[in-house]
C-alpha cells in the first residue's frame, strides 16, 4: 500500500514551484505526516512506503512502524517483531537508526539495552517480506555505554558503517566510535574509539536559550555531550563523513583507509580530515553532487554543506523541534523528522513540553540523493 496523503498535502505539493537544480536559499518544506508518537529515523521501500523508528527516548511500545496515512501507522515488519519475549532475541528492542538500500532491504539498528540483549543489525527484505539477515555486535564491538544509532550501507566495499555515540546507560560520549561490519562474513570491528573526530566537543546543546543537561554522577546537572552521531558516504563510496553531535567540525576519512585493518587506531586517526564547519547536528545525508545535509538540532532547521565546504541553512520551521533523522526517498525528496527530544520533561524541570502531533517533513534537495546514505 502506498502512503495515503490527504488532499490538502497533495494540493500543497502541486502548488510548490518547479525545483531548480541550482543551489537556492528558498527551498520549501512540506509536512507529510502528523503522528501521535515521536519519530526518529526514516527509511523507504522501493515503492516509497515510509518506514520509521519511534524515538527510543520515549520508550515506545512500537519500535519501528510503517506509515499507513498522514496520521496513522502500523508495526513494521510486524507486531511480533515489536514485542520483546523471553528465550529469543528475534525482536526489535530499542531502535533509532535505520536505512533502506537499493535492494529493498530496511536495515534497523537494535541498540539492545532496553531489555539487555546483544546489540544487532536487522535486515528486513521488503520485496519478499522476510528476514534477510541479522548481524550481531557483541563486546568488544560494543561496550558499556554504547548507543549505535546511525548507519551507512556500502555495497561497493561490502560493509556497513555505524556511528556509536556512546550515550547509552553509563556512557558519556568519551568512548564514541565507528563500527564496521563486513556484509559477507558478518565480522565486526570497532574503530576510532575516543578519537577527536568521534568524541563530543565541550560545546553545550542550546535550544531556545536552554542548555540541555542531565544529572551527573553527583546528581548535579551537567551538559549533555553526544559523540559520533550523523554519518554518511559519498556516492562513489570513497569518503565517509561523520561528526559528533556536540561540535563545530564535520570530519571525513577515506573508505579505503577505514577498511585497512593493518592500521592501528592511532594510525587510522591520523588519516582523518576535518572537512568543514557545522553547528551541533544530528542526522547526515548526501546527494550525488556532494551536498551534505544535516539536521541542526538547536535551530529547528536543516542545513547543507556544499562542495565548497561552506555551511548554510536550507530550510527551517518553528515546529521542526529537534530535527533528527534525514534520508533520501525514491520519490525524489529528502525526508526529515521532528522528534521534540529537546522538549522532553528531563530538560525542563520535570515538565514535559513535547506534545503530539509529531511531524515528518520533506523537501526537494539540491540534487538527487543516495538512498542508502
Amino acid at each position: 500500500m502506498r502512503i495515503n496523503v490527504p488532499a490538502l498535502i497533495v494540493a500543497l505539493a502541486a502548488a510548490t514551484p518547479a525545483f531548480s537544480q541550482q543551489p537556492s536559499n528558498t527551498v520549501t518544506a512540506e509536512i507529510v505526516a502528523r503522528l501521535p508518537q515521536s519519530v526518529g529515523n526514516i527509511a523507504f521501500t522501493p515503492d516509497n512506503q515510509v518506514i520509521f523508528s519511534h524515538h527510543p527516548f520515549y520508550s515506545p511500545d512500537v519500535r519501528v512502524a510503517k506509515l499507513t496515512s498522514a496520521t496513522t501507522f502500523e508495526p513494521f515488519p510486524s507486531a511480533e517483531w515489536n514485542t520483546p519475549r523471553k528465550g529469543s532475541d528475534q525482536y526489535l528492542d530499542n531502535v533509532l537508526g535505520l536505512r533502506s538500500d537499493e535492494n529493498g532491504i530496511v536495515w534497523m539498528i537494535d541498540m539492545g539495552f532496553r531489555t539487555k540483549i546483544t546489540p544487532k543489525l536487522v535486515g528486513w527484505n521488503t520485496n519478499a517480506n522476510r528476514l534477510e539477515r541479522i548481524y550481531y555486535m557483541p563486546e568488544p564491538v560494543t561496550r558499556s555505554g554504547s548507543q549505535p544509532q546511525d548507519i551507512v550501507i556500502d555495497h561497493k566495499n561490502r560493509k556497513f558503517y555505524i556511528a556509536d555515540e556512546d550515550i547509552g546507560p553509563g556512557g558519556d560520549g568519551s568512548k564514541a566510535a565507528i563500527i564496521v561490519i563486513d556484509i559477507d562474513s558478518g565480522r565486526a570491528r570497532r574503530v576510532l574509539e575516543g578519537d577527536k573526530s568521534t568524541i563530543p566537543e565541550n560545546i553545550p546543546i542550546t535550544v531556545d536559550g536552554n542548555d540541555l543537561t542531565v544529572p551527573g554522577k553527583d546528581g548535579k546537572p551537567v551538559i549533555i555531550k553526544v559523540g559520533c552521531d550523523g554519518i554518511t558516504m559519498d556516492a562513489k563510496a570513497e569518503w565517509l563523513y561523520y561528526a559528533p553531535l556536540n561540535g563545530r567540525s564535520l570530519y571525513r576519512i577515506r573508505v579505503a583507509d577505514l577498511n585497512d585493518e593493518s592500521l592501528s587506531n592511532a594510525q587510522l586517526g591520523a588519516k582523518v580530515e576535518r572537512y568543514s564547519d557545522k553547528p551541533n547536528n544530528g542526522g547526515l545525508s548526501i546527494d550525488f553532487a556532494g551536498n551534505i545535509y544535516l539536521t541542526a538540532v538547536e535551530t529547528k532547521s536543516v542545513g547543507v554543506i556544499t562542495p565548497d565546504r561552506k555551511y548554510r541553512t536550507l530550510i527551517s520551521d518553528a515546529e521542526m523541534v529537534w530535527p533528527d533523522g534525514i534520508s533520501y526517498s525514491p520519490d525524489g525528496h529528502m525526508y526529515v523528522s521532528a522528534s521534540q527530544v529537546s522538549a522532553a520533561a528531563m530538560f525542563h524541570g520535570g515538565k514535559a513540553e513535547n506534545k503530539s502531533p509529531y511531524l515528518i517533513y520533506r523537501f526537494k534537495p539540491l540534487a538527487a540523493g543516495v538512498i542508502s546514505r
